[in-house]
């Protein structure tokens, strides 16, 4: 009864629901740090703390961490009041003056500095239900004597740190169990990553052929290629396979379904090299009649391949690396830029960096191209792979001519695994093709219908090759001869030995691949 008036048992139930709004936010922390944070809030306001603090343990059990603050406390420096309490289990309580002389550690000095010397400090341990070893933490509190001890025998305040030691050591287990799946996946898809390299890699054996450890190192580092959106540089000698490896890559890469557009610095004249790449509009020069796209066009979406990139103009190798910079470039008379997505690959048979220090090369335009950086083997470096490669070779062959497929003998194989092959894989094809074609309809290979190698040249002049040739063969031989002469006499410098020979270099590279004498160079 309230003055003569019944009371019903809602009025009787609303007091007793008072707290419930208070703990709310405590009971919807979603992390350890936001659930301490709001016990300290809770605390504070309710008891009216002027300062509370709660003490993390760390994962290793040797440090006590302050949220929000760079603040560390090792558990085994006795120079603050903490140490004491998380390693004896029991609370500690003293006055706050009394503690700054005994206590010297710097960062708790500098936080009791903003306490008032005449209140106590107290100090509990917080931990695990049910576990009475597994230390959570450490739960701090200034005030006055009065606050601090009526809150020792206060029923909810025991029951405010029960509920924050189980929401704590909820939110830690739940923490721990999403780490623990977060790295279970993190390890399935490294597996599934490292399944899916390897598989490629097997993959790749069907193009990229070879057991040998150079042609699986290869593989499995163009794989890693595929991966990232990196420029590639290839390097090796003529007749490796630079361009094979090139496709391959944008096989394996996220550009597949894009286009693969290839074009040899070399064999394009200098003048026309530009508006090849970048394209032209009509009137740019005598032969653009009309408005014509680029390689770079052609490729956006896919990936773009320079092979001899070393004999690309400096004037040139200015423009295409603000492409690769910005990925817009202007197209030969044109005034408008154009946009394009191209993934480079690049190869060379020449030492870029030689090129760089002979002031050819541009050094920013290198370091651009050599994001990553691919060496193609050459044939003498993998020897064991000649017979393999051999007979793909003359299946090849047969498929593309419609003939019966032709083996070759044990002696075959042992003769070309002896070879010196100075051009390579692409000499080595040609020697088996041409063994195929000569090899009677149903009869393997026998060494004798291998093509015998050139014998060694004869210093004494034109008269010494004999009446077995005819006279372009004699002219197209001592061409050779000449120069093969003078690029080993300027060590491979194609500007130097067509300087000396009075040729423009896009002419003597023409001749050294009409020739076949890339292979020759040191």
């Amino acid at each position: 009864m309230v003055g003569g008036t019944p009371v019903t048992d809602g009025e009787r139930l609303v007091p007793a629901l008072t707290g419930f709004a208070s703990i709310l936010p405590l009971v919807e922390s979603s992390s350890p740090a936001q659930v301490r944070r709001n016990a300290c809030r809770l605390l504070a306001r309710t008891a009216g703390l002027p300062w509370v603090r709660c003490l993390a343990l760390d994962s290793d059990g040797r440090r006590l961490c302050a949220d929000g603050s760079d603040t560390v406390y090792r558990c085994d420096d006795f120079r603050h009041p903490f140490a004491h309490v998380i390693r004896s289990g029991t609370p500690l309580l003293g006055r706050v003056n009394a503690l700054r002389g005994r206590m010297n550690h710097p960062d708790f000095l500098a936080e009791a500095a903003n306490l008032r010397g005449d209140w106590d400090l107290h100090c509990r341990p917080l931990r695990a239900p049910g576990a009475p070893y597994d230390w959570l933490g450490v739960w701090g509190m200034a005030g006055s004597r009065a606050t601090l001890a009526a809150l020792q025998g206060s029923a909810d305040f025991a029951a405010l740190e029960r509920l924050l030691c189980h929401l704590w050591y909820r939110l830690l287990a739940q923490d721990r169990s999403h780490r623990q799946d977060q790295n279970l996946r993190d390890s399935l898809r490294r597996l599934r990553e490292d399944q899916r390299s390897h598989a490629l890699a097997d993959s790749l054996a069907r193009e990229l052929i070879g057991h040998s450890p150079a042609m699986v190192r290869l593989r499995e580092r163009l794989v890693r290629a595929a991966d990232t959106g990196l420029a590639v540089l290839l390097q090796g000698e003529t007749g490796t396979g630079k361009e094979c490896v090139a496709r391959a890559l944008h096989r394996c890469s996220a550009r597949r379904d894009g286009p693969f557009v290839a074009i040899n610095c070399a064999a394009i004249p200098e003048t026309l090299l530009e508006s090849e790449l970048f394209g032209h509009v009509r009137g740019a020069h005598s032969a653009a009649t009309r408005d014509r796209a680029g390689l770079l066009s052609a490729a956006d979406g896919g990936t773009l391949f320079l092979d001899e990139i070393g004999d690309m103009p400096p004037a040139l190798q200015a423009k295409l690396l603000r492409v690769l910079e910005s990925g817009r470039y202007r197209p030969l008379g044109g005034g408008r830029e154009r946009h394009a997505d191209i993934r480079l690959v690049s190869a060379s048979h020449q030492p870029l960096v030689k090129l760089i220090r002979e002031r050819q090369f541009r050094a920013d335009l290198y370091y651009r191209l050599n994001q990553f950086p691919l060496s193609v083997p050459p044939l003498r470096d993998r020897r064991e792979d000649i017979p393999e490669l051999a007979e793909h070779f003359a299946v090849s062959y047969a498929a593309r001519e419609g003939r019966p497929t032709t083996s070759l003998s044990p002696s075959a194989l042992a003769h070309l695994a002896s070879g010196d092959f100075p051009g390579n894989v692409r000499e080595l094809r040609n020697q088996v093709e041409y063994a195929c074609a000569m090899a009677p309809v149903g009869q393997p290979i026998g060494p004798e219908l291998l093509p015998q190698t050139a014998p060694p040249e004869s210093p004494s002049g034109i008269e010494s090759w004999g009446a077995a040739f005819n006279l372009r063969e004699v002219v197209r031989a001592y061409e050779a001869r000449l120069i093969r002469e003078k690029l080993r006499q300027f060590n491979g410098n194609r500007a130097k030995a067509a300087l000396s020979l009075g040729l423009p270099k896009r002419t003597l590279a023409h001749k050294c691949r009409q020739l076949q004498l890339d292979g020759d160079l040191p």
